[in-house]
Parts: structure tokens; sequence; C-alpha cells
């Protein structure tokens, strides 16, 4: 039974990791046939993420008030009618539109799949079933490098799309048969005025990012950003005053929580960024083409496959704090190693094998520090910090986006930067100025890497607590 509850979870993680990258490939054949301008185009990467940004907390918490078995399962059914609606798009709008329903039945699924994985495997378990989750997301991440120029090249970008419906409908009837969990009777009522304030904010943060992304620092989106952060005292002012908190801020005073969603932030924006420019670099510099950068890149995806069950056992054995830790130092390890040894003429090789030294620190931080999250929480506040969890890292993933694209652009402008990471032009002439801008992007990256391995380190101890299964 658990097994088959593990196997839901990890084909809604793998097909929410798949449309994640499968449409980068397609960018130039959905920009040239729907007659789009690339800034426009972009945004079907940047809506994906922003509304997952946005909603996937809220959408934690229906999941402790109806259900996380029921959200899970609405999850898959939205996604997968929104994914057939992406393909049948006949225009940019409607696209968009679609993928943000899509990002909408992603959001339920990945909100509610932590909660779902700590409800029906005891504390002891969770590192390694966190691993098969974390193997799901990188089978998806890597399925969908593959599948995304190869389908584009042989059958069209439309069915990158429809490759979703077959899988959605059987893993939609799997989890309608076998995904159980009962609505949580401590949580009768939503705050509306905490789930407001908190989507206003998120909602404003995540834009006016960006949108500093496709048009550099404005007035504009400068005010949004503003007043973005200012509603997060009114969010908190609103859960303080809640009697049905959307999160219960009383969680964040077990330490172990807190710093370990710390660590996840800053792990995420700073990790996550890396990818984007070593692909910036590859396209732009080296002058490969979308399919080959990310096929150099597939040897590191594989290695953190294969490692991560094996490092959720070491978790369980060995506690949370050790293995994230070590994980985020060999990330760093590698974007130390990428910032001494890029420049024009680097072999590949060199490059493929710094990326699977960072896949290893992926493998060991994923597992581990999940489990610490789902671990440290009360249970009927899974869902909530599920999707607080979620949320945290995926706009880690948008502010990815935005560093990798603000900061390279610096030395060249931001329409050619766009274009090379499209990977519909190189920079020639120009590529040693673009290369100093890529360090200067790694060097940020590694900052951020090092204040992740601080709370990483200083979150605490469980290891006790695992030993004895509480």
């Amino acid at each position: 039974m658990r097994t088959l509850v593990l196997l839901v979870v990890l084909l809604g993680t793998l097909m929410s990791a798949l449309d994640t990258t499968i449409v980068i490939l397609s960018l130039p054949s959905i920009s040239e046939e729907l007659a789009s301008p690339l800034y426009l185009t972009i945004w079907i990467i940047i809506i994906y993420i922003l509304v997952i940004s946005v909603l996937t907390t809220q959408l934690g918490n229906l999941g402790d008030i109806y259900g996380r078995g029921k959200m899970y399962n609405l999850g898959f059914a939205v996604f997968t009618a929104a994914s057939a609606l992406c393909g049948f798009s006949n225009t940019i709008y409607f696209l968009l539109f679609s993928r943000a329903l899509q990002a909408l039945g992603a959001s339920l699924m990945q909100a509610n799949s932590g909660a779902i994985i700590a409800e029906n495997f005891e504390v002891r378990e969770r590192g390694k079933a966190f691993g098969y989750t974390t193997l799901g997301w990188n089978i998806g991440a890597t399925l969908g490098i593959l599948l995304g120029g190869v389908i584009t090249t042989f059958l069209g970008w439309r069915y990158i799309f429809f490759i979703n419906v077959p899988i959605g409908i059987f893993s939609l009837l799997l989890g309608i048969k076998y995904l159980k969990s009962p609505a949580s009777k401590m949580r009768k009522g939503i705050d509306y005025v905490g789930a407001l304030s908190l989507f206003a904010s998120l909602f404003l943060i995540s834009f006016s990012a960006s949108d500093i992304t496709a048009f550099g620092l404005t007035g504009y989106n400068l005010t949004l950003l503003l007043l973005g952060i200012l509603f997060l005292p009114v969010f908190v002012f609103a859960e303080k005053s809640s009697s049905n908190p959307v999160i219960d801020l009383t969680v964040f005073r077990e330490r172990m929580l807190s710093f370990s969603l710390i660590a996840s932030f800053f792990q995420s924006i700073g990790y996550l960024s890396l990818s984007f420019i070593i692909i910036l670099y590859l396209q732009g510099v080296k002058g490969l083409n979308p399919l080959d950068a990310s096929l150099l890149l597939m040897p590191a995806y594989i290695v953190s496959s294969v490692l991560s069950p094996f490092s959720g056992r070491l978790t369980d054995k060995y506690g949370a704090r050790i293995m994230a830790t070590l994980g985020i130092l060999l990330m760093a390890l590698t974007v130390s190693i990428l910032y001494f040894i890029l420049n024009l003429y680097t072999p590949l090789l060199y490059i493929a094998f710094t990326f699977v030294i960072g896949s290893i620190g992926a493998a060991f931080f994923y597992p581990a520090n999940n489990s610490a999250i789902m671990s440290s929480g009360k249970i009927a506040y899974y869902g909530s910090i599920s999707g607080l969890m979620r949320t945290l890292g995926n706009i880690g993933t948008l502010g990815s986006y935005v560093i990798s694209i603000s900061i390279a652009s610096i030395t060249i402008p931001r329409e050619v930067a766009f274009e090379v990471f499209l990977g519909v032009t190189s920079l020639g002439s120009i590529s040693y100025q673009f290369v100093f801008g890529i360090k200067s992007a790694l060097i940020l990256s590694f900052i951020l890497l090092i204040i992740a391995g601080f709370f990483s380190a200083i979150r605490g101890r469980e290891l006790s607590r695992i030993r004895k299964g509480h």
C-alpha cells in the first residue's frame, strides 16, 4: 500500500519536474509558429514558476482542511486537462493561460506531496522516501531535457504537452484508488485575510522579479517589489490574530524547522541559478545548441538520480544536519571550481565532471533537508509546511532565473542574453566580456550557498529523535 502511495507521489513529482525543463528547448519553435516575440515567449517558463510560487502554500493549507489525497488527485486532474489545452493552443496568450492552469495543478501536487509522504511513513523511514521523490524529480528533469529536444525535432512542440495526458490519466486513477488521507478535524475554516495577504505579497514579489528579468530595474517593478514586501507584515499580523491560520507561526519556534526552511531557500536560489548560468555559457560562448548543452549535463542528473535513495537511507541513519550540510558544501565546491576553470577554452569534459560533484551534493541535500522539515512539524499542519517548503523552493527557482539573466547580461545587451538562453545565437567576439559576467553570477551563487550551509549546520540535531522513531 505504502509503495503505491509513494509511486503516485513520485509520478506527480516527475511530471512537475518534466514540465519545468521540457519547454526550454522548444521555445524557439513556439516563438516562430505562434509569431510571438522572444520576450513574451520566455513567459512560458516564468508564468509556470510564478503561479507555483504564489499558490503552493495556500493549496497546502487546503490539503490540511479537505484531505491531502483529494487535493493531490485534483492537482493531477487539473494538470492533465491543462496540458491538453497547452497542446491545442493557437495563440501565445492562450498558451500562457493554459500554462498558468497547468501550474495550478502542479501546485496542488507539490503542496501536498511532502505531507503525504510524512503522513504515510514513520520518521525513521522518511529520508529513504524523500530520496525516491528526489529520484523522481531528477528523472523528470532529465526526461524533460531529452524529450524536449527529440519531440520538438521529430513531432513538434505541441507533443511536449500531449505526452502528459496518458501519464496523468493513469496517475489520477492510481491516486483515486490509493490516496485516502482524511481531512483534518483540527482545521474547520480558511483564513481568508491571511491567505489573500500572503498571495498578494508573493505575487507582487514574484511578478516584480520576473519584470526585472525582462526589462531591467525600473520604477514600476521596484514599486511592485516594495508593495510585495509591505504585505508581509499584514500577513504576519493576520496569522497572529487568526484562529485558523494559513501557517501556524508557532511552528517556527522549532529551530530545526525554521533553519531547514531558510537553508532550503538559499540553496534553491544559489544552486539552481548555476544550471541557467552554465547553459548560457555553453550556448553563448561554446556555441552548442540547446540539446547538446543539456546532454552535456545529463551525467550529473543520472548520478543524482542513482544516489538519492541511498543518501536518504544515510539520512535516516545519521541525521539530516550532517547529510544536508555536506551536500551544500559539495555544491559550493562545484561553484568554486567552475569560477576558476571557466574561460573561452575550458574543455567541455571538465564542466561535465564538475557538475557531477554538484549532483552528489544535491543527492545528499534534498532528501535530508525535506525529511528534517516534515519531521519538525505538527501532523495537522503537514500540508501547510509542505506547501511553504515548495513555495520557498519555487521562489528560489524564479530568483535563480533572475540572477542568471540579470547578472550575466551586465556585460551584454539584455535581449542578446535572452537569445543566448534560448539557443538562437552565440556571442562570438564579445564572449570574453560575457564570461566576466558569468563569473560575477558565480560569486553570488557561492555566497548564497555559504549562507544556506551556515543555517544547515546550526539547525540542531535530530538524530536521537530518529532513532526513537518520534
